[in-house]
C-alpha cells in the first residue's frame, strides 16, 4: 500500500480505481484488478488467490481502500473470457 496525503493506494493498480468515498478512501474494482493480473501472466485462480490473500482482506487503518465486487454474474465470467 502507498500512502499519499493520508490516502492509501494499492501499488500497481491505479487503473482499477473507480472512485473515492466522501472521506477520501479509494474505491477499486475487483474485476479490473483480477484482469490486470491475468494480463501480466497470472492464471485466473492465482490472480483471485493473490488478491484475496494479499489485498482485499487487508485492513490498514481508518481509510483502508474499498474493493467493490463488480463482476456481472460471478468470478467464473472472467475465467470464461480468458480461457476462450
Amino acid at each position: 500500500m502507498i500512502i499519499q496525503d493520508h490516502t492509501l493506494f494499492v501499488d500497481g493498480f491505479n487503473d482499477a480505481i473507480i472512485g473515492t468515498t466522501d472521506f477520501g478512501c479509494v474505491v477499486y474494482s475487483k474485476k479490473i484488478m483480477v484482469e490486470k493480473l491475468i494480463f501480466t501472466g497470472a492464471t485466473y485462480v492465482d490472480a483471485i488467490q493473490h488478491c484475496e490473500y494479499n489485498i482485499w482482506n487487508s485492513y490498514v487503518g481508518e481509510c483502508s481502500p474499498i474493493f467493490v465486487n463488480d463482476f456481472d454474474s460471478d468470478l467464473n465470467e472472467i475465467e470464461e473470457i480468458f480461457n476462450a
